[in-house]
């Protein structure tokens, strides 16, 4: 953003650079000096020379010595009247001689801003063009200034109109929070010929909510807008004395990354996205913009780095109006999600911005957080306010005064002898005389001021005096009087309502636009913002950070979430708070991290009260929050009898003991959670035993099971990778392989290589299980017949048909569950419609050869086939090789009541 004021003197190179010129906090103005003499000495040697004849010869005058003083002179005015904001009202010189003309010519209605810009220049030494820029910022800001007319746009970074056409007046919020003559610090204007406001009386932290930025000679300044209404709350926090963060907010909406904000001080950093979404597989749209971009230059950012090959796309189309709207056309066979990774990489779509809080305050550059600034603010605003009571107050005592005055004049009839002094000074001598019974109820001395506004009263007034009427006055004046010495003595609680007011009046539709997000390094990022405790009470069913007297979790923020797991098996993920009830009898507690796929939970359940036990693995993700999800089977009085929680995916190896029932032989065995599958939260698992469990043993600590490669597939461009793109496939040792199976009834295996290029009719791909059975119905073209077979794939090296040769033949569904079921639905036939059938696959046919025909379906014709949800499967727990069993003091138990009840969960 360029300065708001034009200048024909341009700072050379060393002077634009303010990484290296930029003033420390605790620099002086001798250092600045000796800064200057620095730069004056590169000047020794060279001469400027003014031609003059005198007597016939030239005479060479040496200006080099000027430099010194002239620069620092010009160095001193661009940083304090043009670039850099006061730190007392936030304004800019060229920006409050703006709104002070504004303010003259406020009559209600628009003024040309061409008329505005004239007016201004009476206080302005500089152009009308700069004033005219100044003054679209400020509008552009929609705060102070209610604009009419194409004021331009900040999403396209189209200019406004020329000012003879478009108008301008002052908000309602400008005319409540920057005026009061009063208590204005005026002086003079720079012909000396006006008064203009040395800095006007804002009773807001404007500086914060509109921003600033200007380069000045050997410093510079950002101070990044923040929102309006957070602005309020964190200044009434201020004057509770609670602490508060800020974090800025952008007119152009985004995504910002402000874990290195640094409270906007130098050296810190806020990194801004644009939103990206996808439409469809080949478009994107951007319906947000970072800050200090336009979709103009966003656009050029794109386009060159399309350009350099960075990105691939294939047209972009800008349809902004009121919004921002961007389409982005890719090419057939490029992914999406790779490509808004590419955008955020390497166009404008992802800036940085280092902002710097430079502020003028007695006359002297200040390097001030936003914190610092807004405390600043606050107590200025509060100060402010006590200065307008105090003139509220005087003037009420001053009108309580003279009205008490006036009152005892016309009660007394003193104006009857009047007629009998024939000048001013013995008139006033027996009005003094006629007062001094009354002197004591006065609140201050009478004098000639007040004796001449009571020789001046119309003899009509005194005639219709009332003194009912004047009694009533003064008690009302009494009353305003102790209210605003009530608030003169709670000033703190009056500034709180007064900002409270503002909020109320103004704040609606000021809400938050920026979003706040951490980006890439979540880990890292994490533990800054991690500045919470968390707790929880197990037995009662309670999480948040308020409990301090309860078990310690660990650290969060604002913005987790916290997964929990119950007794009964209920998973709940749910945001942090102070205090929330999940449900009594916690099992475990963590905070959530919705991207982590490494996180696995090992666990067994009963089945009811007395039911089966399961087992089963699994992580948690696809959650919504303050949903309960059953992990069990869903049968009333289930129990969770074992837990582990595994950050690297560790399957330990338990023992499990069993009660002596019946004629059980077998009462102890081992079971190894590495050779479970890892599946979904919602699996039912696989069986234990079907008899009663006395006891859990821990027989060897788990070791991790995630170091085969995780595989994803993309949809959208067909192909495999390791990027956490798509869906996932599963883990992947050397020796497994992929099932594919196409549309036109063909199958085959391969080796999950990312280069493999997959057919669009594609419709089954998984990680193959040999063992696992593949279900299909088809119709025969030969015999115009459905059929239903079932096998398992017998060459895997081969691409191979499992439906007839015929041209007519197709392949209806296929499945690859265990126990799958099909739904028949029937056509009507002479108007005969009739019911679905249900068919259970595995009870209809056994798994027979790869080129079998399968078993004829129906006779009847069918109008649809569909595939209903499979049939619960317990695959059986494979016997493991017996492990190094642990030490004596490593061994953890987990046993059961008598009443089946968990003595204790292994976590």
């Amino acid at each position: 953003m360029k300065d708001e004021e034009d200048d024909n003197i341009i700072p050379n190179d060393e002077e634009n650079n303010s990484e290296e010129n930029q003033l420390d906090d605790n620099q002086d103005g001798d250092d600045s000096e000796e800064i200057i003499s620095v730069n004056a000495k590169n000047f020794e040697g060279q001469h400027f020379y003014e031609n003059q004849e005198e007597e016939g010869e030239d005479v060479i005058t040496k200006v080099t010595g000027m430099y010194k003083d002239w620069f620092l002179d010009y160095a001193s005015y661009v940083i304090l009247e043009r670039a850099v904001p006061a730190i007392e009202d936030g304004f800019k010189p060229v920006q409050r001689r703006i709104m002070h003309s504004l303010k003259e010519l406020d009559d209600g209605r628009y003024n040309k801003v061409a008329n505005v810009v004239g007016h201004t220049m009476q206080y302005h030494p500089h152009g009308d063009a700069s004033i005219g820029d100044a003054m679209v910022q400020i509008g552009q800001k929609d705060l102070l200034i209610d604009c009419q007319g194409n004021w331009g746009n900040i999403l396209t970074g189209d200019g406004a109109a020329a000012s003879r056409y478009i108008e301008a007046r002052l908000s309602k919020f400008a005319l409540e929070v920057l005026y009061s003559p009063k208590i204005t610090d005026w002086g003079v204007s720079y012909d000396g010929r006006r008064a203009e406001p040395n800095n006007l009386p804002v009773k807001f932290p404007l500086l914060l909510a509109q921003g600033a930025e200007g380069i000045a000679v050997g410093l510079s300044t950002k101070v990044l807008p923040h929102n309006f209404n957070e602005l309020i709350d964190a200044s009434i926090k201020i004057l509770k004395g609670k602490a508060f963060t800020l974090y800025p907010d952008f007119m152009t909406q985004g995504i910002a990354d402000v874990s290195n904000y640094n409270d906007g001080l130098r050296g810190g950093r806020v990194r801004v996205r644009a939103k990206i979404a996808q439409l469809d597989k080949n478009t994107l749209v951007i319906t947000q913009i970072p800050f200090s971009t336009n979709t103009t230059t966003l656009i050029d950012s794109i386009l060159k780095a399309n350009d350099k090959g960075k990105i691939k796309i294939k047209k972009i189309e800008d349809n902004t109006a009121a919004d921002v709207e961007i389409l982005i056309h890719l090419f057939p066979g490029v992914s999406p999600d790779k490509t808004i990774d590419a955008l955020f990489a390497f166009t404008a779509c992802e800036t940085s911005v280092a902002p710097l809080g430079c502020v003028i305050e007695d006359n002297k550059p200040l390097f001030i957080g936003v914190s610092e600034m807004l405390k600043i603010s606050t107590h200025r605003t509060v100060d402010l306010l006590r200065q307008e009571l105090e003139i509220q107050l005087e003037e009420l005592k001053n009108k309580w005064h003279f009205s008490t005055l006036e009152k005892i004049f016309i009660r007394e009839e003193m104006y009857i002898d009047f007629k009998l002094y024939s000048d001013r000074e013995s008139l006033y001598k027996y009005l003094y005389d006629r007062f001094e019974p009354f002197k004591k109820s006065f609140v201050r001395e009478i004098n000639d001021d007040d004796l001449q506004r009571l020789t001046q009263i119309p003899m009509i007034r005194i005639t219709r005096f009332d003194s009912d009427k004047a009694d009533d006055f003064i008690s009302k004046l009494e009353d305003e009087m102790k209210e605003v010495e009530h608030n003169l003595a709670n000033l703190t609680d009056f500034a709180i309502a007064y900002f409270t007011k503002l909020k109320e009046k103004y704040g609606k539709g000021r809400e938050r636009q920026t979003e706040l997000r951490v980006f890439d390094n979540v880990e890292a990022t994490k533990v800054v913002l991690r500045n919470t405790k968390l707790y929880v009470n197990r037995e009662e069913g309670f999480v948040g950070t308020s409990l301090k007297k309860d078990e310690y979790v660990g650290d969060c923020s604002d913005i987790d979430d916290v997964i929990v797991f119950l007794r009964d098996g209920t998973l709940m993920v749910t945001k942090v708070d102070a205090k929330t009830f999940i449900g009594k009898d916690i099992i475990h507690v963590a905070v959530f991290d919705k991207s982590d796929k490494r996180t696995i939970y090992n666990m067994m359940y009963r089945d009811g009260k007395s039911g089966p036990s399961y087992i089963k693995r699994f992580n948690v993700s696809g959650v919504t929050r303050d949903k309960a999800y059953d992990l069990t089977n869903g049968t009333n009085g289930s129990q969770v009898v074992y837990f582990s929680h595994n950050p690297n995916g560790e399957a330990e190896v338990v023992t499990i003991l069993l009660r002596q029932v019946g004629t059980i032989k077998k009462l102890k065995f081992d079971i190894d959670f590495a050779k479970l599958a890892i599946k979904g939260r919602a699996s039912k698992g696989n069986l234990v035993t079907k008899y009663p469990i006395k006891k859990i043993e821990l027989k060897e600590k788990g070791i991790s099971t995630l170091l085969p490669r995780k595989v994803w597939f993309d949809d959208t461009v067909k192909r495999l990778n390791v990027d956490a793109r798509g869906e996932l496939l599963g883990e992947f040792k050397p020796s497994d392989k992929i099932l594919v199976i196409s549309q036109a009834g063909k199958l085959k295996v391969i080796i999950p290589e990312l280069s493999t290029h997959f057919e669009e009719d594609m419709i089954v791909l998984e990680k193959f299980n040999p063992k696992k059975p593949i279900s299909a119905i088809y119709y025969d073209g030969e015999k115009e017949r459905y059929y239903l077979k079932r096998f398992l794939v017998e060459n895997e090296g081969k691409e191979e048909s499992f439906i007839t040769d015929h041209p007519n033949s197709q392949l209806e569904i296929v499945s690859t569950d265990y126990r799958p079921v099909a739904q028949l639905i029937f056509a009507k036939v002479k108007g005969v419609q009739k019911e679905d059938l249900h068919i259970d696959v595995e009870d209809f046919i056994a798994v027979k050869g790869f080129k079998a025909l399968g078993n004829q379906l129906t006779t009847d014709k069918l109008k649809q086939v569909n595939l209903l949800d499979p049939l619960p499967y317990e695959e059986p727990v494979e016997e493991v090789p017996e492990r190094p069993e642990l030490d004596d003091d490593d061994s953890v138990e987990t046993e059961l009541d008598d009443d089946g009840q968990i003595g204790l969960v292994l976590d």
